[in-house]
C-alpha cells in the first residue's frame, strides 16, 4: 500500500529555490524489527513508482531475497515523478496555479535530503542495505556520501558519479520530441503525449543494446509493402505504453535531475565526494550497457574505499539491472557471505 509524508517546512533545492514543504509517496513492506538493523532502501530509476516488488519481483517479495519477513523494505517514489510525491501538477503556493512547466525540478541530492525527514519519521536510524539502478544508484551513491555513517552495504548497480555528456544527450534528444510536440505549450495534464512517446523509443536505444534487438525483434517478412517490422511496432508499442501511465512533465523535468546528477559538485571532484563513503560497497555493472558502460562503475569502485566491483553479463544492455535479478542477487549474497567472513577471520586486537 503507497503511504504519503508530507513536510511542511522550508526546503530550498539546489537551484536556490525554496518550497514550502514537499510530499513523498513511498511503499513499505516488513516491519523494522527492535534492533532496528533490518531496513533495506531501494532506490527506483526514472518512471518506476514506489512498489518494487511490482517492477523488480525476482528480487523483492515473499520469499525472495528481499523478503520482508525478514527485512523492513522502504522505497519513495521520486519527486517530480507522478506516483504521488510532489509533482508539476502540483499547485505552486505563490501564484494558487498549477506548477505545469515552472515546476522546480529536484537534483538526485535534492532527492535523498527529502527522504532525510521520511527516515527519521519512519524512526530509522541506520538502513542495512541501500539498493538502486540507474537514476536510483545515483540517488544512493548521494545518499552515502552525505551521509557516510547511515548505510552498511551499498549495492549501485549500473550507475555513474556524474551523468556522462553521452547520457545527456539521449536525454536532451527526448525533451527535444517533447518540445517539440504542438501540445507541449499547453497548461493540460496531457501535453506533450505524443513527444513523449517518440522520446520514450529514443530511450530504449539507450536502454537496450543490438544483442536484445536482434534476439527479441526480428524481420518477419521479406515484402516490402508489409508493415511486420517487429522492431518498428514495439518502438511504437512501448511509447504508447508509458503514456498510459506517466505524462511529459514527469519525464521532462526528471531527465533533468539525471542530467545534473554529479557527486562532486561543491565537494571539491567526484573522487572526493567517493572516498568519503564508509559503507562497504559492492558496485555492479552490466555488460552490455550503453548508457551506462560498465566503465563508470568501475570508476566508483576504484574510487570508493574498500570497494569491489562485479560484472553482470547479459544481452539485455541497460536494462540488464531490471531483468538479471538471479545474477544480482548471487553477486549480492557473495560479497555479504565474503564480507562476514573475512570479519570472522580477522586478527583480534587486544
Amino acid at each position: 500500500m503507497v503511504k504519503s509524508y508530507t513536510y511542511k517546512g522550508a526546503f530550498k533545492l539546489e537551484s536556490g529555490v525554496e518550497l514550502d514543504g514537499f510530499c513523498l509517496a513511498y511503499t513499505t513492506h516488513g516491519k523494522l524489527n527492535e534492533a532496528k538493523d533490518n531496513v533495506v532502501w531501494i532506490f527506483h530509476a526514472l518512471t518506476a513508482n514506489s512498489d518494487p516488488s511490482e517492477w523488480w519481483g525476482g528480487l523483492v517479495g515473499n520469499d525472495k531475497f528481499f523478503d520482508p519477513k525478514k527485512y523492513f523494505i522502504v522505497c519513495v517514489n521520486m519527486p517530480g515523478s507522478c506516483y504521488g510525491s510532489t509533482s508539476p501538477f502540483d499547485v505552486d503556493p505563490s501564484t494558487n496555479r498549477t506548477w505545469y512547466h515552472n515546476f522546480p525540478w529536484f537534483t538526485t541530492r535534492d532527492m535523498i535530503r527529502a527522504y532525510r525527514f521520511l527516515k527519521d519519521h519512519l524512526n530509522i536510524h541506520q538502513i542495512h542495505i541501500g539498493i538502486g539502478g540507474s537514476m536510483g544508484g545515483q540517488q544512493l551513491l548521494e545518499w552515502a556520501i552525505e551521509e557516510p555513517d547511515l548505510f552498511k552495504y551499498i549495492f549501485p548497480i549500473a550507475t555513474n558519479a556524474f551523468h556522462s555528456a553521452w547520457g545527456v544527450a539521449f536525454n536532451a534528444s527526448q525533451r527535444f520530441a517533447i518540445e517539440n510536440d504542438p501540445t507541449w505549450n499547453e497548461k493540460q495534464v496531457d501535453a506533450g503525449l505524443e513527444g513523449m512517446k517518440t522520446a520514450r523509443s529514443i530511450a530504449l536505444l539507450s536502454y537496450r543494446s543490438y544483442d536484445t534487438y536482434k534476439l527479441t525483434q526480428k524481420i518477419k517478412s521479406d515484402d516490402l509493402k508489409s508493415k511486420e517490422r517487429s522492431s518498428e511496432s514495439y518502438q511504437q508499442y512501448q511509447g504508447e505504453k508509458l503514456a498510459k501511465r506517466f505524462n511529459a512533465f514527469s519525464y521532462y523535468f526528471l531527465s533533468k535531475g539525471m542530467d545534473n546528477h554529479n557527486v562532486g559538485r561543491n565537494r571539491g571532484s567526484a573522487e572526493i565526494a567517493l572516498s568519503k563513503i564508509k559503507a562497504k560497497a559492492l558496485v555492479i555493472g552490466i555488460s552490455s550497457d550503453l548508457l551506462f558502460p560498465p566503465a563508470e562503475q568501475e570508476f566508483l569502485a576504484a574510487h570508493i574505499p574498500h570497494a569491489s566491483f562485479r560484472a553482470i553479463h547479459s544481452p539485455y544492455g541497460h536494462d540488464g539491472f531490471l531483468l538479471e535479478y538471479e545474477q544480482i542477487e548471487e553477486a549480492i549474497k557473495t560479497f555479504i557471505f565474503n564480507t562476514v567472513e573475512e570479519k570472522k577471520s580477522a586478527p583480534v586486537l587486544i
